[in-house]
Parts: C-alpha cells; sequence; structure tokens
C-alpha cells in the first residue's frame, strides 16, 4: 500500500477508530478538521470534540472553521495539497471547491447501506425502522446529500439485542476498516465507484428531544425498538402523575417485550359480574398493568425495566414503582387521566 497524504475531517467519537487505522495503516494526515470547541457536560465547560482530542494526542494539526464557504478556507484547504480528504461524521457541508480540491476527491464514511438512510441519524433510523441490517458505505462525496458513487460496502445484522450504542461501536470500527481498504483500492485503481440506485432511497432525519417521548398508541415491538434506538440520545421518556397533580418526566433506559399472556387485558368496572363484578377489556394505551410497570400500547404492552426519576439513580420497574404512588390503572403520559380512568 502506497502511503497517501490525507485530510481527515471529523468531529464524535464515531470518526476516532477511522482516523486511527489511517494513521495506523501509515498513512500522512497532514491536517485534520473538526468542529469547534463546545460548552458540554453538566457544567457546560468548554470542550474539544473526541476527534480533536485524538488528533492533538498524535500530533496533528487541527483546524476548526465555523464554515468552509469562504474563498480563505477554501484556498487554506488547497493548499494541503492532499491525495484525498476522509469524511466521518464532521458535521459541515463541504462546497464544491472543497470537494475537488483532493486529487481522489472526499471520501465518507456513512452509518448505512446506502441509498437507505441518507441524513444525519442513519443508526438510530435503521434500528427504530426495524430493520433487518444496516452497515457502513464507503462513498466518493459530490455536492448532494450522501449521494455520491458507493466504492464500498458491508453489512451487520440488528438483532433483538442491538442498541444504538452496540450499532455505534460496532459501525464505527467496520468504517475504520473499510475506509483503509478503500483507499487502496481507489489509488491502485483496483475500485470503480457505483452510483447509488434511485430506488429505495430513505431519509434519516437529525434525532430531536421529542422523538424520545414514547408513544404509546404505536404496538409494542415499535416502543421497545424506541428505547433500544433512542438510548442514550436524545433519551426514551414518559410523564407520570404526581399524587399533587403535577407530572414528573420518568427516563426510559431499557425495556422488553411484556409476554404475551393476557396483561393487555385490564379490570373495567363497567358491568357486574356475579363472579367478579368486574369484566375485563383491552386497556388503553398508556394504561399502568402491574406492579413491574409493564404499560399497555396499541398493541401489545412493554416491561420498563430500567427507570429514572429526576435526580435519581436508574432502578428496575419494580423499585420505582414501590417508591413512586402509581397505582395499577394509572395512564401514564397523560396526566389528566388517574387511577381506573
Amino acid at each position: 500500500m502506497t502511503p497517501l497524504r490525507l485530510v481527515f475531517m471529523g468531529t464524535p467519537d464515531f470518526a476516532v477508530p477511522s482516523l486511527r487505522a489511517l494513521t495506523d495503516a501509515g498513512h500522512e494526515v497532514v491536517c485534520v478538521y473538526s468542529q469547534p470547541p463546545r460548552p458540554a457536560g453538566r457544567g457546560q465547560q468548554v470542550q474539544k470534540s473526541p476527534v480533536h482530542r485524538f488528533a492533538e494526542e498524535r500530533g496533528i494539526p487541527v483546524r476548526t472553521p465555523k464554515s468552509l464557504r469562504n474563498a480563505e478556507a477554501q484556498a487554506e484547504f488547497a493548499e494541503l495539497k492532499a491525495d484525498a480528504a476522509v469524511v466521518a461524521a464532521y458535521g459541515l457541508i463541504l462546497p464544491q471547491p472543497i470537494l475537488d480540491a483532493p486529487r481522489l476527491g472526499c471520501l465518507n464514511v456513512h452509518g448505512s447501506l446506502l441509498p437507505r438512510w441518507r441524513g444525519a441519524a442513519p443508526i438510530q433510523r435503521a434500528i427504530l425502522a426495524g430493520d433487518a441490517e444496516t452497515g457502513i458505505t464507503i462513498m466518493q462525496m459530490d455536492i448532494g446529500l450522501d449521494t455520491g458513487a458507493m466504492l464500498l460496502k458491508d453489512a451487520v445484522p440488528i438483532t433483538a439485542e442491538t442498541t444504538a450504542s452496540s450499532l455505534h461501536d460496532a459501525l464505527a470500527d467496520m468504517g475504520a476498516r473499510l475506509i483503509v481498504e478503500a483507499l487502496d483500492g481507489l489509488d491502485a485503481g483496483r475500485l470503480t465507484a457505483e452510483p447509488q440506485p434511485e430506488a429505495g432511497v430513505t431519509y434519516a432525519a437529525k434525532l430531536t428531544r421529542e422523538d424520545g417521548r414514547l408513544d404509546w398508541t404505536r404496538d409494542a415491538a415499535f416502543v421497545e425498538r424506541q428505547v433500544r434506538a433512542l438510548t442514550p440520545w436524545p433519551g426514551c421518556w414518559f410523564d407520570a402523575p404526581t399524587p399533587t397533580g403535577g407530572v414528573e418526566r420518568i427516563k426510559v433506559l431499557k425495556a422488553e417485550l411484556a409476554p404475551p399472556d393476557g396483561a393487555v387485558m385490564f379490570p373495567t368496572p363497567e358491568k357486574n359480574t356475579k363472579e367478579s363484578g368486574l369484566i375485563f377489556g383491552k386497556a388503553a394505551p398508556g394504561t399502568l398493568l402491574d406492579d413491574r410497570l409493564t404499560v399497555a400500547c396499541s398493541d401489545g404492552a412493554v416491561r420498563l425495566t430500567l427507570v429514572q426519576r429526576p435526580g435519581k439513580a436508574p432502578v428496575d420497574g419494580a423499585a420505582l414503582l414501590r417508591g413512586f404512588a402509581l397505582p395499577v390503572g394509572t395512564r401514564l403520559g397523560d396526566a389528566a387521566c388517574s387511577a381506573g380512568n
């Protein structure tokens, strides 16, 4: 493999394995571009990005422009005379002069099997949608949103145990391996970029905190995927009514499908019967069904197995109910509803 003169452009943890792999492979990374340091953490102290910190550890110069659209920034980039630029979750749009500057162009490490899940949150959206697999695509970048021709792909299954965190780490490592292979093959003339097919395009919209609100009107399988897909960011939650008439936001860190044993049937005192004085009907979505924090959904139910109250340590669902007055029958996510309604 011929060592190449590279520029690396990335910001979060996802990009660090690719940068490490390129330097370990003997390529000359002449400069790293990353997002500017920003306030982060509880103390909101200004912190450098994970890529920024790793580059400094390796003695690589770092640039943190707020934009690449001005002529000065573009001239500085061109002066690096890179053979290629590698982009992994950088966070800035690359204008055409940047894309055209390196001899081999700009290669992107993208966390999906393109053209599925173009955009900002491909890892989370793949889990949320119930996809059977996802993967990494090494793409030759163009001016569009993840529309460039593909150089290499590899896939990984999404199982019932896959979380956003585990998939993030697996894809980060896969991307590191593939980008080294892609650069070697492209420089040697062994790889030809293949245009993306027009069929099968989907977009992975950027996540917001509101995406983490658990939607009991969806089926239980979706809600369970919601927790796996959106933990730790933006985090999943529901609002629970308090005895004083207020609302407390409860974080949900883990959940599982409740066994299909009739748990979604809930006693409803609409008519008396001789046997029990109750009849059983389908519980409304969001109804607390038992003392293990099992919640009815539109179809089936989920059991919330690890939850957290504000300012408290995470506990299992049963432990939360022992210290927080939520009677069976409470409608979660609807403070206007109370036990038995």
